[in-house]
């Protein structure tokens, strides 16, 4: 039987906290930014911790 293989995809956008959470960027920050408020692009800027009804799916994607 082969490894099972991570998600190139899952990989490049999110990571690990130390305490065993998963990390990931807001959405929305890549463009048409001059009608959105100096506060929301700022706050845009921070990783978020993801949901817990998502957190299943993306552990099976990275393979952990």
């Amino acid at each position: 039987m082969p490894k099972m293989k991570t998600k190139s995809s899952a990989k490049k956008r999110f990571t690990f906290t130390g305490s065993g959470k998963i990390k990931r960027k807001h959405a929305y920050k890549s463009h048409i930014l001059t009608k959105k408020s100096t506060k929301r692009k700022r706050n845009l800027t921070y990783f978020t911790v993801i949901d817990k009804a998502d957190e299943k799916n993306i552990r099976s994607l990275l393979r952990s």
